[in-house]
């Protein structure tokens, strides 16, 4: 069995304005590091939208039909002071999210072993009612109810190594008996969320690192907690919120970790689950705002999937 790579230009379409961090190049950045010789074993295909009952699985059906309807015409608009859409983003958004779906489809069905979904916007700040931290909906926690429900999976595993916690996985996962949620992330930062004291034994690990933390102190950590408890867990399928803002290169953040570590961490990763779910990984774009940064961490991480 192969890898995706699942992706729309859908994604270059979801424009945030002059400026923005959570841009366009962002993707451009993405698709071009996939390119080459390296990645010919990748099974390319677009992502598929999200239907409604999907999104309402992890979002207040208010909320749904209110940030379809505040897409403008024209222009751009604020959701809040750093969420911006304009006439692309319902499409975006709503691929993005079908995307990590379409991939759950794909490695619980046997047609792929793992996937990777190129995608924007990002999704792991999206809370139940609420858009947030450049993301509309929240396509991760879209899959893993997506695996629960469509495919039976008791056991649903998210990893998230972007540098900000990922709340609004939190608030969708957290209590709901079969999932495990796990955040490494610099603390403090944005959006503030992810202490130790949220922390529930079997459903969330928030590991919270200070800023300056080096791939030493951070793979540490990374194999002593993160892989003891996905180990612990035994999970049936792997997802992974993939953000690679922890370079140490990173305008948004501050830690120092380098292209190495992502390969790293997607070695631990793609271990676990070889040992635990039959290879099964599904991973989603998250964030990633220094481009050169951002195009090396996805290659390396993607080769990891290919291996």
């Amino acid at each position: 069995m192969t890898t995706w790579l699942i992706t729309h230009e859908a994604g270059l379409g979801h424009d945030t304005g002059p400026g923005h961090p959570e841009c366009p190049a962002r993707l451009e950045a993405v698709l071009k590091a996939l390119e080459g010789p390296a990645f010919a074993a990748l099974q390319r295909h677009e992502a598929e939208a999200a239907t409604p009952d999907e999104l309402r699985r992890v979002h207040d059906a208010a909320y749904i039909e209110e940030t379809l309807a505040a897409i403008p015409e024209i222009g751009y608009r604020h959701l809040d002071g750093d969420t911006v859409v304009c006439p692309g983003s319902a499409e975006a958004a709503l691929r993005a999210a079908g995307a990590v779906r379409q991939a759950v489809d794909a490695v619980m069905g046997g047609a792929a072993r793992r996937a990777f979904c190129a995608v924007r916007p990002p999704g792991h700040h999206a809370e139940p009612d609420r858009a947030m931290g450049f993301c509309l909906f929240n396509n991760i926690a879209v899959g893993a109810l997506h695996a629960r429900i469509a495919h039976g999976v008791q056991r649903v595993a998210v990893v998230d190594f972007d540098v900000h916690h990922g709340n609004g996985t939190q608030a969708m996962l957290g209590g709901r008996e079969g999932f495990l949620y796990v955040s490494t992330h610099q603390h403090p930062l944005f959006p503030g969320t992810g202490t130790r004291r949220e922390n529930r034994p079997g459903n969330l690990l928030n590991i919270p690192m200070p800023g300056g933390t080096d791939s030493a102190a951070y793979r540490e950590q990374f194999h002593g907690q993160v892989i003891s408890a996905l180990m612990e867990f035994d999970p049936e399928l792997l997802l992974i919120s993939a953000g690679f803002d922890a370079d140490a290169h990173d305008p948004l953040a501050g830690m120092n970790l380098d292209t190495d570590d992502f390969a790293w961490i997607t070695e631990e990763l793609v271990a676990v689950a070889d040992y635990c779910c039959g290879g099964r990984v599904v991973s989603s774009l998250e964030g990633g705002y220094n481009l050169g940064a951002l195009g090396r961490g996805v290659a390396a991480h993607v080769s990891g999937l290919l291996r």
